[in-house]
């Protein structure tokens, strides 16, 4: 199987199945990096931000010198593209399932219960909009997608300590925000 580099002097050969098997392998990682800077309720969006970034990969590799791994060439270009399209949709509501209108009719908590959470979730959420963009994607990644912290440091492009730091500084900056709104912080 050939790895990055071989697959892009295929394509920059004409071989566009070197190119179906760089988006095979990337797309997955895309599109995790993609909703974590864009936010959970955005999947529609980071599907597009995949669709955008490929095709762009696709033109670009053209001249593609190789002076980086493909991976994170890849990476690079959809963490631009996503923090644009975040920037231009800030003040968008997210798209909620149906899934999730049912758990919302759901009457379990009481109503007093329920504001609480809405309220310190609402902080929480303010909080994290606060924190720089790539604090906020490694928040992201580790706590609402499931990613290991090696696999944050490949889509950050980052050294494994770096993402251990960012998840570290993130939670502590958190810890401090909550705490000046009078939530407790575990």
């Amino acid at each position: 199987m050939d790895n990055d580099s071989q697959l892009v002097a295929r394509v920059q050969g004409g071989d566009e199945r070197a190119f179906a098997e760089l988006f095979r392998r990337h797309g997955d990682p895309v599109f995790r990096l993609a909703l974590s800077i864009l936010g959970q309720g955005f999947a529609a969006e980071a599907q597009d931000v995949v669709q955008e970034v490929f095709l762009k990969v696709h033109h670009a590799l053209a001249s593609f010198r190789g002076e980086a791994e493909v991976g994170s060439w890849i990476y690079r270009i959809t963490f631009n593209q996503a923090v644009n399209l975040k920037a231009r949709a800030r003040y968008r509501r997210p798209h909620l399932a149906e899934a999730a209108l049912a758990h919302a009719a759901a009457a379990e908590p009481g109503p007093h219960a329920q504001l609480e959470t809405a309220q310190r979730d609402h902080a929480l959420w303010e909080c994290i909009q606060t924190l720089p963009e790539v604090y906020q994607s490694a928040l992201r990644l580790y706590y609402w997608l499931g990613a290991s912290v090696a696999d944050i440091a490949a889509l950050l492009d980052v050294p494994e300590n770096t993402a251990k730091s960012y998840l570290h500084r993130a939670r502590q900056l958190l810890g401090g925000m909550l705490k000046e709104r009078g939530y407790s912080y575990v």
